[in-house]
């Protein structure tokens, strides 16, 4: 008896939807397509190669890193097992960015630690007058930056190094904008779920989650022009901290802005004009 997508999805672990993504990403077609064939016999060798995707999404591995992309701000980027998956919560991040500069011409834009490259890309591309730099510490990440950023046609300059470590000279920026790894090195949750799949470098900083934004809060008043912006995506329970650095750094008009669960993720600030 041939086996035809009703009858393999009638005995796959997977919700509906997954099972639909993956065999999308096997046969190269469209989800009406499938709905269209699913009674078809199905190719052995596709068969084979469904069943290793679902093994790896049946061992956890998150759906992003089986595909090998994920929508962000609107646009696919691509992603491994180098990068963070990009998380909806960092579209506020990119909001806040856009709105910082909003009455800037020409912007200059640092962003520090960009992995996959999502938000400085975002950024160049909704403000094609505005100079991004993207930097990170891992070359492998700046790959995938590179490559996502020449798929979607961004200019952007990119370099390594671990934050402000990059920086040489005195250029400043209007804004400086980051997502750090936070998450606090005795986390439980790096251990569950996607975490386990995702580089650990990006999810923590090895310590209380608030030392790489420690170190971005206080280097930035040395690489801001007057009046420039930093914006930081930070945890959950971060943010009244993350504005008490802010603030003791001397940045004004310091706020918090809540994503769409009412959590306080993004916090930003203006140094003195």
């Amino acid at each position: 008896m041939s086996t035809s997508l009703r009858t393999c999805l009638a005995a796959s672990p997977l919700p509906r939807l997954e099972f639909q993504m993956l065999w999308q990403q096997v046969l190269g077609v469209s989800r009406a397509w499938l709905l269209a064939h699913d009674a078809d016999p199905l190719n052995p060798a596709a068969l084979a190669a469904y069943r290793a995707l679902e093994a790896r999404r049946v061992a956890g591995e998150p759906m992003a890193y089986i595909l090998g992309h994920r929508e962000f701000w609107g646009r696919d980027f691509q992603v491994t097992p180098a990068v963070l998956i990009p998380r909806p919560e960092t579209e506020f991040l990119v909001e806040c960015a856009l709105h910082a500069i909003a009455d800037t011409a020409g912007p200059q834009v640092l962003d520090l630690g960009t992995g996959s490259g999502v938000v400085a890309i975002s950024i160049a591309l909704d403000r094609p007058d505005a100079q991004v730099q993207a930097t990170d510490l891992s070359l492998d990440a700046l790959k995938i930056a590179q490559m996502n950023a020449r798929s979607l046609g961004a200019k952007l300059l990119f370099s390594h190094g671990n934050w402000y470590d990059s920086q040489l000279g005195s250029k400043r920026y209007h804004l400086i904008v980051s997502n750090p790894p936070y998450i606090d090195a005795q986390d439980t949750h790096l251990v569950q779920g996607d975490l386990r799949f995702e580089p650990v470098t990006a999810l923590t900083d090895g310590a209380d989650g608030l030392d790489a934004l420690r170190c971005i809060v206080q280097g930035a008043p040395g690489h801001l022009l007057p009046g420039g912006a930093l914006c930081v995506e930070h945890g959950w329970d971060q943010a009244a901290p993350v504005r008490t650095l802010f603030q003791t750094m001397g940045f004004i008009a310091v706020a918090s802005l809540r994503d769409l669960a009412g959590i306080e993720r993004i916090t930003w600030g203006r140094w003195p004009a």
